[in-house]
């Protein structure tokens, strides 16, 4: 039986719960297998068409400018028509681009496979909104930043996937100079957007709306979704921390292969490539343990922590050679792991009916990808590798920035706080005193008192209310 309508995350149960959340979570599979490969394309392009390394970020900019410009629209789209119709949408695209991989292989168009990776792009702003949203209404506020971290952490797994494959089909042998194989794994991508196209069809995804979402923060007492969204300055600054943070991730991870190439270390190419995916494990395995930190740290405390960190070890990159840098270079992936999932719950916490288009706008930091790797590329070209990795040290510090804001504004409203807490129930607690068990709204008696209805009345209660019948027929 389909859930009714105004379904949030609390109502839904477990079985239901499960379903949607497993359902959801194979979405973060395909964009972290796509961006795997990108990572390693950037530098097999530079090999198969002679460009520089500032040239070859055109892929970057194409995939994570598609981002800027379609994650607004897929906001609405999804506000309008609901979380499956976008995640239809985007999984459409996401095929569509991959198939257009094959001719762009077959003529060899550089051109091509950034237009190709630009469609790709927009499908996957699509379901990011969609699935990163999704899961974070899915429940509890306090467990958003767990529940979404976990999630991600598939990604990671796809996303490590992604440069072994292409250290064994891209660069051995003669695949090191050619595009065969390249347009033979982009048409098995695109037969996967397409057979997880038809799985969504076929299942029936409890839809999470938005008037639920703030009848909920109602019944807890919380207004702010009533203010405007030009108001919404927790989920604004947001944006301009995920745009930082993730156009620092994307240009440590575009330059990883030329970075390694470059240590003079004796690491060849299809070596780096190698050592780039374990890189991405170790990012996948900081993702799944920060799943069980922030079931007890506050996110945006663990956010800080870990900003410092990425500020410290990007640094580290930069100034330090061998085997040292490298060390550092691992350091950097770990501590990258939890920051994504962080500032986009705690950007979209509690926007209520600005739910959709606030995930749609903090998506569209994203598109921060675009732009710092050509900056790190110039870098790169003119001064050398190690150095370029200032450059991404400059978006750890806006999102540091942005992490220990909201500490100290959460300090201001009710105290420093190291734990996890759970804000809706936090504000609920006042709401409860004011009503008993025997006046409290629905929505609060619900929540709080979920076995009242099934507790007998008490004798006194019973001879309270014959005396009041008595009363009222005298």
């Amino acid at each position: 039986m389909a859930p009714p309508a105004g379904t949030t995350g609390t109502q839904l149960s477990r079985g239901r719960w499960m379903f949607a959340f497993a359902l959801v979570t194979s979405l973060f599979f395909t964009w972290g297998f796509a961006y795997g490969l990108l990572d390693v394309l950037n530098s097999h392009f530079q090999k198969v068409f002679g460009i520089s390394k500032l040239q070859s970020t055109m892929l970057q900019l194409a995939y994570f400018g598609a981002y800027l410009v379609y994650a607004p629209i897929a906001g609405v789209f999804m506000r309008r028509y609901g979380y499956k119709k976008g995640i239809h949408m985007g999984l459409g695209l996401y095929s569509l681009g991959a198939i257009f991989f094959w001719p762009s292989a077959k003529f060899e168009k550089y051109g091509g496979f950034v237009g190709s990776t630009f469609v790709i792009g927009c499908g996957l702003a699509t379901l990011e909104v969609a699935a990163n949203s999704y899961i974070a209404v899915l429940g509890s506020p306090k467990y958003a930043a767990a529940r979404l971290n976990f999630s991600q952490g598939f990604q990671g797994v796809a996303s490590f996937a992604g440069p072994l494959i292409a250290s064994r089909w891209f660069f051995q042998g003669k695949n090191a100079t050619t595009l065969d194989t390249v347009q033979w794994v982009y048409l098995a991508v695109a037969g996967l957007g397409l057979v997880l196209n038809i799985l969504f069809y076929f299942c029936a995804l409890p839809e999470i709306t938005e008037d639920a979402l703030e009848e909920e923060m109602h019944g807890a007492g919380m207004s702010k979704e009533q203010e405007p969204f030009s108001k919404q300055y927790r989920c604004i600054f947001g944006w301009v921390a995920q745009t930082c943070y993730v156009g620092a991730q994307v240009g440590v991870a575009s330059f990883v292969v030329n970075f390694l190439d470059d240590q003079g270390l004796g690491i060849t190419q299809s070596h780096a490539s190698t050592l780039f995916s374990i890189c991405q494990i170790t990012f996948t395995i900081g993702r799944f343990t920060g799943v069980a930190i922030l079931n007890f740290i506050d996110p945006a405390l663990l956010l800080s922590l870990y900003g410092m960190c990425c500020i410290a070890f990007s640094i580290g990159v930069s100034q330090t050679s061998g085997w040292g840098g490298v060390a550092c270079l691992f350091c950097l992936f770990f501590f990258e792991s939890i920051c994504y999932p962080c500032v986009f719950t705690i950007g979209t916490k509690n926007l209520g009916v600005h739910t959709k288009r606030g995930s749609g706008l903090i998506v569209m930091g994203v598109g921060g990808g675009a732009w710092y790797p050509p900056a790190q590329g110039g870098l790169a070209d003119n001064v050398s590798t190690r150095a370029s990795y200032l450059v991404p040290m400059t978006g750890y510090i806006v999102m540091t920035i942005y992490a220990l804001g909201i500490v100290g504004h959460q300090a201001v409203e009710g105290g420093f706080r190291i734990r996890n807490v759970d804000e809706l129930a936090v504000e609920r607690a006042p709401i409860a005193e004011e009503f008993p068990p025997t006046t409290m709204p629905d929505f609060v008696a619900k929540e709080n008192y979920p076995d009242e209805e099934s507790t007998p009345p008490s004798e006194t209660d019973k001879n309270a209310d014959e005396e009041y019948v008595e009363d009222a027929k005298a």
